[in-house]
């Protein structure tokens, strides 16, 4: 675990990516996070987007066997 401090947490940062790209898959959207926080796993990544889509945030839909696509929510629905 690494000791510096953040001055963004990985759910903003996932906002933030989605808001410029709209939808992106599950394994580049890892490797994204993966550079910028360095000790991030797939478990802690899978929590991540499953309570990021559970506050209405995102969408996380199955593309083929093993791919997902992370789409941001329409706010105006």
């Amino acid at each position: 675990m690494s000791k510096i401090w953040r001055t963004s947490t990985a759910s903003s940062v996932v906002l933030q990516i989605l808001k410029k790209k709209k939808a992106v898959n599950d394994t580049d959207l890892y490797e994204m996070l993966k550079e910028m926080f360095g000790d991030f796993g797939f478990r802690e990544f899978n929590k991540l987007l499953m309570s990021m889509e559970i506050r209405g945030l995102i969408l996380v839909s199955s593309l083929v066997r093993g791919k997902r696509r992370v789409e941001l929510v329409d706010s105006k629905r």
